[in-house]
């Protein structure tokens, strides 16, 4: 993650009066979106589920992914798990080796 990547979040985030949730982004995930980190409003009670289909409407490639696994506040997550504000989202991507 960039330092100016994240002093411009934290900036954002602190010019802006609605709660704002974290995600960082990884791999292709990084590459479909453009950048490393994003600044989300946190909506009430919002999920998983939801921020992925606001993401996936916001950037469509993210939903031709054949999986995207998502930590929140560095644990895995499913989509059922309620998101808050200042919650650290991790969208990883499926990762290839051999």
């Amino acid at each position: 993650m960039l330092i100016d990547e994240r002093k411009a979040l934290v900036n954002s985030m602190l010019n802006n009066k609605c709660e704002m949730i974290q995600v960082v982004l990884f791999g292709i995930a990084r590459e479909i979106v453009g950048q490393s980190l994003l600044a989300v409003p946190a909506g009430e009670g919002q999920s998983v589920g939801e921020l992925l289909a606001t993401l996936r409407t916001q950037y469509p490639e993210l939903g031709r992914l054949r999986s995207l696994a998502v930590a929140v506040n560095n644990e895995y997550a499913s989509e059922e798990v309620a998101l808050h504000e200042r919650d650290e989202i991790a969208l990883i991507p499926p990762v290839s080796g051999g």
